[in-house]
C-alpha cells in the first residue's frame, strides 16, 4: 500500500463552460485555464460542512442528528505575476466573475485531462479579491473567495 502525494500531482482549472458536470469532457477541461502554478502550495482550500437536523424529541435524553444541508468554502491563494499570463486569475476572478473550479488529485498536474480521470467540478463566482498583506521573503499574493452556487459534482469522471 502506499501513500498518494499531493506535491506535483494536483490540477486545477478555470473552465467557462461545462455541459454536464458529473462529466465533464476531456475537451471542456483541457480547454480551460490551468491555474496549478499560480497557486499557492497552501492555496487550495474546498472545505465541506454538513448542518445538523437535530431529531431528537421531548421523551429522549440523548441528542440525535441527521444530516442537513451542505456549504462549502472554497478559497484559493494566488501568487501575482508579471506578466498577462501569470497575472491570469488576478484579472479574470473579478467580482461576480462565474465559471467553473475543477480539481483533478492523484495525478501529475502536467497530464491534460483523460475520460476516466475522476475530478471535483465546483460551479462558482468570485467574491472581491483579497491582497495579502506583504511580507518579507514571500512573493505577492491575493485570496480569492469564491461562491458555490449550485451543487458541486465532487466525484465527476471525465467523459
Amino acid at each position: 500500500m502506499s501513500d498518494l502525494i499531493s506535491d506535483g500531482n494536483t490540477k486545477v482549472s478555470w473552465v467557462g463552460s461545462i455541459a454536464n458536470i458529473n462529466a465533464p469532457t476531456a475537451t471542456e477541461l483541457n480547454g480551460g485555464s490551468d491555474w496549478t502554478l499560480r497557486i499557492t502550495p497552501d492555496g487550495l482550500k474546498t472545505d465541506p460542512s454538513t448542518a445538523d437536523v437535530d431529531t431528537s424529541s421531548l421523551g429522549s435524553t440523548f441528542t440525535t442528528n441527521q444530516p442537513g444541508r451542505r456549504s462549502y468554502s472554497v478559497e484559493l491563494t494566488f501568487k501575482r505575476g508579471s506578466t498577462t499570463i501569470e497575472d491570469q486569475p488576478f484579472t479574470t476572478l473579478t467580482y461576480g466573475a462565474s465559471g467553473y473550479l475543477v480539481v483533478r488529485r492523484g495525478s501529475a498536474f502536467t497530464t491534460a485531462y483523460a475520460t476516466g480521470d475522476k475530478c471535483e467540478v465546483y460551479p462558482v463566482t468570485a467574491g472581491e479579491a483579497q491582497n495579502i498583506a506583504p511580507a518579507a521573503n514571500e512573493v505577492n499574493k491575493f485570496m480569492s473567495p469564491m461562491k458555490v452556487t449550485s451543487d458541486p459534482a465532487t466525484r465527476a469522471v471525465v467523459a
